[in-house]
């Protein structure tokens, strides 16, 4: 049996720093699942339809990485999918503090899923999505963040207001 692991996230939009961590986690599992937030609580820039049709886009060489979209408890999620593993990308002390309570009552409600801890490349240690948004908002074009798919659609959604 393959293990599989489990990259969640709201991918709003996806960055290189997300991609080099799908890359880079790749290797360590029989299947990646690339899961996309559906939370109901947030405006996203992109829909969900959106997010996913891009992420395939950019996977879709590779059969191991699978794309799907959940909503509620992560590792409901990983039951339900068998994976024993969840990946989240840390770029500061900030994201432990962030991580690391959601990691523990993940553990306590689901003792048999394992989070693994990836930092992304240098290069990308400072990328988030909402700093990109905000750049595209502001009239900026930031290069070699982003995917150039991803970047074309963030200049068409934003055109209107340059």
């Amino acid at each position: 049996m393959s293990v599989i692991g489990l990259f969640p996230g709201s991918f709003d939009p996806i960055h290189n720093g997300h991609v080099d961590l799908v890359k880079r986690s790749r290797p360590l599992f029989g299947e990646l699942v690339v899961a996309v937030l559906n939370n109901e609580n947030k405006k996203p820039t992109f829909s969900l339809a959106e997010r996913i049709e891009m992420l395939n886009e950019l996977f879709a060489d590779d059969p191991g990485i699978r794309v799907k979209s959940f909503s509620g408890l992560l590792v409901d999620f990983a039951r339900q999918l068998g994976a024993g593993y969840i990946v989240r990308g840390l770029r500061t002390g900030t994201d432990l503090d962030y991580e690391l309570p959601m990691t523990l009552m993940n553990r306590r409600l689901e003792p048999d899923v394992a989070t693994l801890f990836l930092f992304p490349a240098s290069e990308y240690q400072d990328l988030s999505s909402s700093l990109i948004k905000e750049v595209f908002r502001l009239g900026g074009q930031p290069e070699g963040l982003l995917p150039e798919l991803v970047e074309r659609r963030l200049i068409e959604r934003f055109a209107g207001d340059r």
